[in-house]
C-alpha cells in the first residue's frame, strides 16, 4: 500500500495528513505551545487522594489536575518512587546498575497504601486533556523506540504477537538477552522483525540516552516540571509508521524538511531521499487535494463511491453511525440481499477510516442495512475487523447482532478531531444576500486606488476566489496587467478555494494581511 505524508507547517503549528493509495486516512493537528502530549514524562505531586475512586489527583502544571488511577500504578510504583527519589537527590547511578528492585503491589490494593498526600512522583502522560478533563496519567513508565520499547524495573522480553515466526521470535530473544541492561525489559515491536544486532542495538542506545537525560533533569527538581518530551506528532508518526510503503514526505517548511531527513537518517538509513521540500504558492493541503478531501469526509453526511452514504452523529455517551443505501438496494430476494451486502461492505472500509480520520473514541454504534444470511454478517465482521487491523488505536469489535448492529469500543487518548465543513458567508453575514458580483472588480479597484495613492503601499498581494483570479488575469491585457501599468507598482492575484465569490484580501510585501476598514 503505496504512503504519502503530507506536511502544513503554519503559524498556529503543524497540520499532517496520511494518505494511503492518495486517499486521506489520517489528520493530525500540532498546536504550537501544547505541553501536555500522550506520552510526555513529568515529575508530579500528588495533590489529593481519592479513596472513594480510588484514584489520585496529581499536580503535573496544567490548569486542572490529572487523574492517576490505582490501576494505571504500575505493578513495579515502590521500585519507581524510590527511583525518583534517589534521582531527586542525585544518588542514582548509570541507568539502573546496582539497583534493588522493590517488591510489586498488588492488583486489588488502595491508593492510599501506596500513595501519600504531596509526594513526588514521576509520570506519563496517558491520555491529554479532553474537554473539562484533565490529562490522566500513568506511573508505569515506558520509552518507545523504532524497534523496541524499554521498560525499566523489570526484566521480561516480550515480542509483538503479529512477529509468528517461531524461529524469528526465539532469535530477537537471543539478541536482546545479550544486549539488554540490567533492571530493563524490552518490548520488541513488529519493525524489529529481521533487523540485525547492530540495528537493535543502536534504538536500544538511544533510548539508554533518554532514560540517562531523564534521570539528569530530576537531580534537584521540584515539581510539577516536564522532565521528557515524546518525539512530535510527525516524528512519532514516521517513527511507529515508517515501511517501504512511504513512498514520499511532503513538508512546506525548509527547516523541518532538513530535520525529517535527519531524523529519517537515523532510523531508516537510506530513505531521505522520500522527502521532498514543497516551495509552491498554492497551499499544499489544495494542491495535493488533502482540502478536497477533508471538506468531503468531515460533515455530517458522508458520501460514499456507490451511491450510498454514512450519517455520522455524536452524542455525550457515544457515536452512532447509520449507513444509508441510496438506490442500490435491488427488489427482488437474491438481489436485494448481494446489494444490500455490497453497501454493508463498502460502509464498513468507510466507517474503518472515519474512525481514524476523526480519531473517535469510545464507544461507537454502527447501524448496517440488515442481512438475512448469517454468512454474509460473518463476513461483515471479518471485513471491518481487517480494515480495522491497520488502526493503532486500541479497539475492540463485536459481531453483527441480527438487528444489523454493530459495537465498538475505541481507545480515546486525545481530543477527537472536529472540523466545520460548513462555511458561513463572509458577505451576506447569512442574510442570503449578497452585492452585485459585478461590481466586485470595480470594489477592488476602489480599494487598491486607496491602498496605492493614500497609504502608498509600494506592492500589493491580492487573493480571491479562483473564478475571480482567473477573470482578473485573463488576456493579454488582462485587469491586472492594467493595474500595473496604472499604478506602476507590482501587483500579485492568488487564489483560494476556501474564499467566497466576493471574498478578497489584500496583503503587503511582508505578507501581513492590510485591514480595509
Amino acid at each position: 500500500m503505496n504512503k504519502e505524508l503530507i506536511i502544513n507547517s503554519n503559524a498556529e503549528g503543524v497540520d499532517i495528513a496520511l494518505l494511503e493509495e492518495k486517499r486521506l486516512v489520517e489528520l493530525h493537528k500540532e498546536r504550537t505551545g501544547n505541553q501536555f502530549n500522550v506520552g510526555d514524562i513529568y515529575l508530579g505531586r500528588v495533590a489529593r487522594l481519592m479513596t472513594g475512586l480510588n484514584a489520585a489527583f496529581v499536580n503535573v502544571g496544567y490548569e486542572k489536575e490529572a487523574f492517576l488511577h490505582y490501576t494505571d500504578l504500575g505493578p513495579n510504583l515502590r521500585s519507581l518512587l524510590k527511583f525518583t527519589d534517589n534521582a531527586i537527590k542525585g544518588q542514582q547511578g548509570k541507568l539502573l546498575q546496582g539497583f534493588e528492585i522493590e517488591t510489586e503491589i498488588i492488583k486489588t490494593g488502595k491508593i492510599n497504601q501506596v500513595l501519600k498526600s504531596r509526594m513526588p512522583i514521576l509520570v506519563q502522560i496517558l491520555k491529554e486533556p479532553i474537554g473539562t478533563k484533565g490529562p490522566r496519567l500513568n506511573a508505569e513508565i515506558s520509552l518507545p523506540g523504532r524497534y523496541l520499547i524499554l521498560n525499566p524495573f523489570t526484566n521480561f522480553i516480550t515480542i509483538s504477537k503479529k512477529i509468528v515466526d517461531k524461529e524469528e521470535r526465539m532469535r530477537l530473544t537471543k539478541i536482546m538477552e545479550s544486549i539488554r541492561p540490567d533492571n530493563f525489559g524490552v518490548i520488541l515491536r513488529t519493525a524489529a522483525a529481521g533487523k540485525q544486532t547492530g540495528e537493535l542495538h543502536q534504538d536500544l542506545l538511544q533510548l539508554s540516552q533518554k532514560w540517562e537525560d531523564m534521570k539528569d533533569a530530576l537531580n534537584n527538581a521540584t515539581p510539577p516540571l516536564k522532565v521528557m518530551s515524546e518525539l512530535d506528532k510527525t516524528s512519532s508518526i514516521l517513527r511507529d509508521l515508517l515501511n517501504d510503503n512511504f513512498s514520499k514526505i511532503i513538508v512546506n517548511d525548509k527547516n523541518m524538511s532538513a530535520d525529517l531527513k535527519a531524523y529519517i537518517g537515523k532510523i531508516a538509513p537510506g530513505k531521505e531521499s522520500i522527502v521532498h521540500f514543497y516551495s509552491g504558492q498554492t497551499n499544499i493541503f489544495d494542491a495535493y487535494g488533502v482540502t478536497m478531501q477533508i471538506k468531503a469526509s468531515f460533515g455530517k453526511q458522508v458520501p460514499m463511491g456507490s451511491g450510498g452514504s454514512l450519517i455520522i452523529e455524536k452524542t455525550e455517551a457515544l457515536h452512532v453511525i447509520d449507513v444509508n443505501s441510496g438506490n442500490n438496494v435491488g427488489s427482488a430476494n437474491k438481489e436485494h440481499e448481494e446489494n444490500v451486502l455490497k453497501v454493508n461492505l463498502e460502509a464498513a472500509k468507510e466507517v474503518a477510516r472515519q474512525l481514524r480520520l476523526r480519531d473517535m473514541g469510545g464507544i461507537i454504534i454502527i447501524d448496517f442495512i440488515d442481512l438475512k444470511d448469517p454468512k454474509n454478517r460473518l463476513l461483515l465482521f471479518n471485513t471491518m475487523r481487517d480494515e480495522m487491523k491497520s488502526d493503532r488505536a486500541k479497539h475492540t469489535i463485536l459481531p453483527v447482532s441480527k438487528f444489523g448492529v454493530m459495537q465498538i469500543t475505541r481507545q480515546r487518548v486525545r481530543p477527537e478531531v472536529q472540523i466545520t465543513t460548513t462555511e458561513a458567508c463572509p458577505t451576506c453575514n447569512g442574510s442570503g444576500k449578497i452585492g452585485a458580483s459585478v461590481l466586485l472588480v470595480d470594489e477592488i479597484e476602489k480599494a487598491m486606488h486607496h491602498l496605492f495613492v493614500n497609504n502608498n503601499q509600494s506592492a500589493l498581494k491580492l487573493v480571491v476566489h479562483p473564478f475571480v483570479e482567473k477573470y482578473l488575469k485573463a488576456g493579454l491585457w488582462s485587469s491586472r496587467m492594467k493595474w500595473m501599468v496604472k499604478y506602476k507598482r507590482p501587483i500579485q492575484i492568488m487564489a483560494d478555494a476556501n474564499y467566497a465569490l466576493t471574498q478578497y484580501k489584500f496583503y503587503d510585501k511582508v505578507g501581513d494581511e492590510i485591514d480595509l476598514k
